[in-house]
């Protein structure tokens, strides 16, 4: 496995790339998954960066980290715009990389889910100036942040849209789904006393009505920020650690792809 590194804007990016050896007679493109790290838009958790990482290029996926704007720096679409130009820039040199260049995910927990479900709902806006070259082609989403009305999780709000109410219109995400959003896996848990699991039943409703085809998995009990569900990331929820094995099957079906 090789790692590379750019910058999208002012967001760092570290990809774990699959070798390709002269031997291997079909050199073989893969899909590429993005992940997003949530943090309510005020920290970046470790839980969800690595650990998942080397899980999904265990998969066969090329996996990239990217480390968008926080803080301060979280409003004004900075990170929408950071995640686009990885996205776009991961496509632009899916041949060095040896990746399919229409099998590029977008992956995202809680905080780290409203960016990825940001870019496939806003990514056609003609005012936002993205483009169809950094729309993801597939999403996972796990417990995200989606709504800014009355179930919303405030300091996450507060951070991306730095208190103006436009944003706060345009990033209730719920209300900006449309028949162009890419097809979506996504999980929850019931328990969850941080971002509530009516973000993710506001999503798949509104998914539901325009025809976007999604997977959705509710786990009973749970909580939040818990990753892949394991002792390795310090919050075993065996129930829930499904979700990985779904979200596989259910990625490789979008991408047809066989490891």
């Amino acid at each position: 496995m090789n790692i590379c590194s750019f910058t999208a804007h002012d967001a760092p990016v570290i990809g774990y790339i699959q070798d390709d050896h002269d031997r291997l007679v079909a050199h073989k493109k893969r899909p590429a998954i993005i992940i997003c790290a949530g943090g309510a838009y005020r920290w970046l958790s470790p839980r969800e960066k690595d650990p998942v990482a080397l899980s999904f290029a265990a998969m066969g996926y090329h996996t990239f980290l990217i480390e968008y704007s926080v803080k301060e720096n979280a409003a004004g679409l900075k990170p929408l715009r950071e995640l686009a130009e990885a996205v776009r820039i991961i496509r632009q040199r899916a041949g060095e990389w040896h990746i399919e260049p229409e099998h590029i995910a977008v992956l995202g927990f809680s905080a780290g889910g409203h960016l990825a479900a940001s870019l496939a709902t806003l990514w056609q806006r003609e005012d936002l100036g993205l483009g169809a070259e950094c729309r993801p082609d597939a999403m996972v989403l796990c417990y995200p942040v989606i709504t800014t009305g009355e179930f919303r999780h405030p300091e996450s709000i507060d951070w991306v849209t730095g208190g103006d109410e436009k944003l706060k219109e345009l990033l209730s995400l719920e209300k900006q789904v449309t028949k162009h959003m890419p097809p979506t896996f996504i999980w929850h848990c019931t328990g969850d006393e941080s971002v509530p699991v009516e973000n993710t039943m506001f999503l798949t409703a509104a998914m539901q009505r325009a025809g976007v085809p999604y997977e959705c998995h509710l786990f009973a009990g749970g909580a939040h920020g818990i990753s892949m569900c394991n002792q390795e990331v310090e919050t075993p929820y065996p129930a829930a650690s499904k979700w990985v094995e779904l979200c596989r099957t259910w990625l490789n079906a979008q991408f047809d792809f066989i490891p």
